[in-house]
């Protein structure tokens, strides 16, 4: 390991937050990383970290020298990044990061097709609700809903998931027509909560356009959309989706839209997030592979719920993305 390497590795270990979390990573003994770091000081006269045997800490010094390795990183990655786009075929390995669901649905069948198409790239995929870095953690695309709040990344629509009020025939049956926002914020609700995340209130706009919100009756508190639509198809509670979470729960009549003349705030739309406006080829074909299984002017999910727009006097083609 020459003295570059050995620097982009003390900043490994600053963003994996020790040593061992970074052996496990590169599947090697922590013996070495410490040698290699040990080594690292050596060859610049100074100590980079504090050690104790329960956490590590920056010296002065050691802060430099990982803004340093992160500036070498850049530098590194672009230059890769750069001589990407003058190939015609994609190369390397894909880093992908998305939602859990939308990762089952769509992006691991647009892996599937890119793999065939593609052979020689190599791909990596996570899976996980979390909003993670994606510069910082190495990934080349990541799929979100709502636009990136880093605005040093490039978004790109991929398509709208507009949001609906559902429950089952035998809630409504049980409850009664449900027709005013006073109504619905009685009755029992199941919602998405994980961690720094609550979402049980929505804004809607009036006939004047003018923003409201309503909030939620939650009995059922769950971290993950799938549960949700579980617990509305068995009939305890009613939810506000997006189409996306859906199949074919509208087309059977599993699922009943309700309040349809209601105006929700959309915050469904799927992008893809990348790091650079010039993006490699991988990256620029991967997302055309993408977007075509999801569709190209209406969503897939959009179609299984085609019923409830024209319901709702809405023309599909006009309200997707």
């Amino acid at each position: 390991m020459d003295f570059s390497n050995r620097l982009l590795l003390l900043l490994e270990v600053i963003e994996q937050g020790s040593f061992t979390n970074v052996a496990e990573q590169k599947n090697i003994d922590r013996s070495v990383i410490s040698k290699q770091i040990s080594r690292l000081e050596k060859e610049l006269g100074v100590r980079l970290l504090n050690r104790t045997t329960r956490s590590l800490s920056l010296t002065a010094v050691g802060s430099e020298m990982v803004n340093q390795a992160r500036q070498l990183r850049e530098l590194l990655e672009n230059t890769h990044r750069l001589t990407q786009n003058y190939r015609s075929e994609p190369k390397g390995t894909l880093k992908i990061t998305s939602s859990m669901m939308f990762g089952r649905q769509y992006v691991q069948d647009a892996i599937s097709i890119f793999q065939q198409q593609y052979p020689d790239v190599k791909c990596e995929l996570r899976l996980e609700d979390r909003m993670v870095d994606i510069v910082q953690e190495g990934f080349d695309i990541g799929f979100r809903i709502g636009k990136a709040k880093n605005s040093s990344l490039i978004s790109r629509n991929i398509a709208r998931s507009r949001l609906l009020i559902v429950a089952s025939a035998d809630f409504i049956k049980q409850h009664g027509k449900i027709e005013t926002i006073k109504r619905l914020e009685t009755l029992p609700a199941t919602i998405y909560s994980a961690p720094g995340l609550l979402i049980d209130k929505f804004s809607y706009l009036d006939e004047n356009n003018n923003e409201h919100q309503f909030k939620l009756n939650a009995i059922y508190k769950v971290n993950d959309v799938e549960m949700m639509v579980k617990s509305v198809l068995a009939g305890n509670t009613l939810a506000v989706v997006s189409a996306q979470m859906l199949n074919n729960e509208i087309i059977e009549g599993k699922l009943i839209p309700i309040m349809t003349h209601l105006n929700i705030d959309d915050f469904g739309t799927i992008y893809a997030v990348y790091p650079h406006r010039d993006a490699p080829i991988k990256t620029k074909r991967f997302i055309e592979i993408l977007k075509s299984i999801v569709g190209e002017d209406l969503p897939i999910w959009e179609q299984n719920c085609r019923s409830h727009l024209e319901m709702s006097g809405l023309n599909p083609l006009e309200m997707s993305c």
